[in-house]
């Protein structure tokens, strides 16, 4: 596994943490245009999600535009010792 495609797994986990750990963010304050902290919070990593997904699908594209280049190196170089 390639160091991109890490930061590609972490920006797409942290959305899930965040949710999934509730005792962090189960309380009323601080609040935030009088809503309650539990629920802008929750709106907020929606907005932060789709920010981490958008990330995570660049820099997943770099790394496929990145590993056919190499395969196609490898490919040309294969051939060119084969003659």
């Amino acid at each position: 596994m390639t160091p991109l495609r890490v930061v590609v797994a972490l920006c797409l986990i942290a959305p899930f943490v965040a949710m999934l750990w509730v005792s962090s963010y189960a309380r009323v304050e601080p609040k935030f245009a009088g809503m309650p902290f539990f629920y802008w919070y929750q709106m907020l990593w929606v907005v932060v999600s789709t920010g981490l997904t958008m990330v995570a699908y660049r820099l997943f594209q770099r790394d496929q535009r990145a590993r056919a280049k190499s395969a196609r190196a490898a490919s040309a170089r294969k051939e060119g010792g084969d003659l």
